[in-house]
């Protein structure tokens, strides 16, 4: 497992299934997590679940960790963002055989870290994933990154040259 954040390389302090650190544990597992646990809590969904479902946790959790099945399935974007719009404010991580190419648009979405499978990060080595983070500097999707998006700044730019 290799976790990487907008920095760089990072160690994981959440642990599965007993290992050493914070728990992450599924879904099924939270509320024994919580009530067991006087440390951060992490949850790992599927791409699939809903934000009523995790909106009772959203305060209580210190992670959640959504998982991207394959590369092509976008679904876990959406999630993030709704979690961010919900008002989540832990740490947001994407699992999965996602590739450097969506760092950037994973980043915007409210992701704050992608843990990859060894056989992705073989491919893809860290400095790569780090070149991907700023090849895009203005989108069409509202993010949560300074500046706006590309329509706010023309709508920006026209009143400012209007008035």
């Amino acid at each position: 497992m290799t976790l990487i954040t907008a920095t760089g390389l990072a160690a994981d302090r959440f642990a599965r299934a007993g290992g050493e650190g914070a728990p992450l544990v599924g879904l099924d597992g939270l509320e024994a997590a919580l009530a067991a646990s006087n440390e951060a809590v992490g949850v790992e969904v599927a791409n699939t679940v809903t934000i009523e479902t995790l909106a009772p946790y959203l305060g209580r959790v210190a992670l959640i960790a959504i998982a991207f099945p394959a590369f092509s399935d976008g679904r876990g974007f959406t999630l993030a963002r709704r979690l961010r719009r919900a008002g989540f404010a832990g740490t947001l991580r994407a699992v999965g055989p996602l590739i450097a190419d969506q760092f950037s648009y994973a980043l915007a979405c409210g992701f704050d870290e992608v843990e990859l499978p060894e056989a992705s990060a073989a491919r893809q080595p860290v400095a790569q994933w780090l070149a991907a983070a700023g090849l895009i500097s203005a989108t069409y999707q509202r993010g949560y990154q300074a500046g706006g998006n590309i329509l706010d700044q023309r709508r920006a730019a026209r009143r400012g040259t209007a008035g």
